[in-house]
């Protein structure tokens, strides 16, 4: 099997990501103002297209809308069920302009919504209408990063097709900027305990109000500086630190309180689907197993 999945590099993408974080999440934030709430936070979830991500269709008065990042053509571009689009360049552009940018577009299509301008889970967050610093779009990263996306969407779709309990889509969460795919047993969970920067503990609590074990991909941070795949079970049941995970490369990060994978492992891999499935099915059984989820219930034959 060919390997044509990118490489990633945190180093040389580090800005791209902080911008893109910032501008998803100034497009969920659209998506949050629009839909009724959905368990888990799923209604504001961005999804992934072949050329970008997506709100997917979204209601306002009398209409539908969407907004799309294109990371082929470059462009932020908003679409009407009247027929009408508009787009701009994601090139040289600051979140204070894209902030300034998308709600100028939006008025321009007779689409009035105002959102909460500060950035959710960060430490020391820039309100999105003052975020000069991050301004950086670099065609290749956007293009890479968008291409890991697709092919790592192809084997989680995979993965989840072998659950048949409660499990999410796999769907883009703007506040963590991550890829995300999570199972639950079907039972209640303990209170979370929140503390997430930035974002109200009743959203937390709500979150993880069910057993569930959840797994994704994220382009890594100041603490973890390199694209990284994750698997966590929450609550975590006894001994779930001390497992060793396959493949060899995998690890428990104590810090986070996650099995990790390295995204270089399965880019490097001779099968990189397989490397994948491997991570996801092993960190999957070894939290079922210790926390004694009913499997022959929850999973095909």
């Amino acid at each position: 099997m060919q390997n044509n999945w990118p490489v990633l590099s945190y180093k040389k993408g580090k800005d791209t990501y902080d911008t893109l974080h910032m501008w998803t999440q100034i497009v969920g934030k659209i998506k949050l103002e629009t839909l009724p709430w959905v368990n888990h936070s799923w209604h504001i979830t961005l999804h992934i297209t072949p050329s970008g991500l997506s709100t997917q269709m979204m209601p306002y008065k009398d209409e539908n809308f969407q907004v799309d990042f294109d990371f082929v053509k470059h462009e932020l571009r908003t679409s009407t069920s009247r027929g009408e689009e508009r787009s701009f360049d994601l090139h040289n552009c600051s979140v204070a302009d894209f902030y300034q940018k998308i709600f100028e577009q939006l008025h321009d299509l007779n689409i009035d919504i105002k959102i909460n301008p500060k950035p959710v889970e960060l430490e020391h967050p820039i309100l999105f209408d003052q975020d000069t610093v991050h301004a950086t779009y670099d065609n290749e990263q956007a293009m890479a990063f968008h291409k890991a996306l697709l092919k790592i969407d192809h084997v989680f779709l995979q993965f989840r097709s072998g659950f048949r309990g409660k499990s999410s889509p796999v769907h883009f969460f703007w506040g963590s900027f991550d890829l995300a795919l999570s199972f639950f047993s079907g039972r209640k969970a303990p209170k979370h305990p929140g503390g997430v920067p930035g974002l109200a503990n009743w959203v937390a609590e709500e979150a993880y109000c069910r057993e569930v074990s959840s797994c994704g991909f994220w382009t890594g941070n100041e603490a973890l500086p390199e694209a990284s795949f994750y698997c966590y079970l929450y609550p975590a049941p006894e001994g779930y630190n001390k497992a060793q995970p396959q493949p060899a490369e995998a690890y428990f990060n104590e810090k986070s309180g996650e099995f990790i994978l390295p995204y270089a492992a399965v880019q490097q891999s001779e099968n990189p689907e397989k490397t994948l499935l491997e991570f996801l099915n092993s960190t999957y059984g070894i939290g079922a197993d210790l926390a004694k989820w009913d499997r022959t219930i929850l999973e095909h034959d």
